[in-house]
């Protein structure tokens, strides 16, 4: 397969265990090198009910569509003789364990719980301008946690300083919280590609791991 930065190999595909329960993101690098050892195939959405397909056969499967129903939203992958639609979610054959119970509390996961929105002043950056702000700072004992750390452009959180923001003279725009599933995923569900995926998501409680 013939590739280049940022193509359709680099989006997302949604990874459901034996069971049909989404368990994991890969990236479609990933799940066409399951699919090419036989160990998932392709769970595909058709007139409102889900289809599985080998390799082999959504191989025709896309050689058909290729011809007669592209749709907007669809992404492709060429290879030397014919052209793979790349699939939205997929299904581990050998595989029954249930997904991690936990959300990342990391860097990446706070900016996109926050949007990459300053909790201050409530302004849009780009991430390479952003920090990350203690409400009740470290050096008055706040802990890092979901519900005491915030996005914050580098001008509000010098503003700020070590204070607390009622000591700062500053409001926060929401109440942070940790998020019941990762909000990378949440972002994705906001992309019409995807949403296929909200019929294993909606009914759950639990958080995919994002990688």
């Amino acid at each position: 397969m013939i590739s280049t930065p940022n193509t359709p190999l680099d989006a997302s595909v949604l990874v459901l265990n034996k069971l049909f329960i989404a368990v994991h993101i890969i990236s479609v690098r990933r799940a066409f090198c399951l699919l090419c050892k036989e160990l998932a195939e392709v769970v595909a959405l058709e007139e409102g009910q889900f289809a599985t397909y080998d390799f082999r056969s959504w191989r025709e499967v896309s050689e058909f569509r290729a011809k007669y129903f592209r749709e907007q939203d669809d992404d492709w992958v060429r290879t030397v003789n014919s052209e793979i639609q790349v699939p939205r979610v997929i299904r581990l054959l050998g595989y029954d364990r249930l997904p991690k119970q936990t959300v990342k509390f990391n860097r990446r996961n706070i900016f996109a719980r926050d949007h990459n929105q300053c909790q201050y002043c409530g302004k849009k950056f780009p991430t390479t301008e952003l920090s990350l702000d203690h409400i009740n700072p470290r050096s008055q004992g706040g802990k890092s946690t979901w519900e005491n750390v915030v996005c914050a452009c580098v001008r509000c959180n010098v503003r700020k300083g070590g204070r607390t923001p009622k000591e700062a003279h500053m409001t926060l725009i929401r109440k942070p919280e940790k998020p019941k599933r990762s909000p990378m995923l949440n972002l994705k569900l906001t992309h019409s590609k995807y949403q296929s995926w909200k019929t294993f998501l909606d009914n759950a409680y639990w958080s995919v791991e994002l990688r």
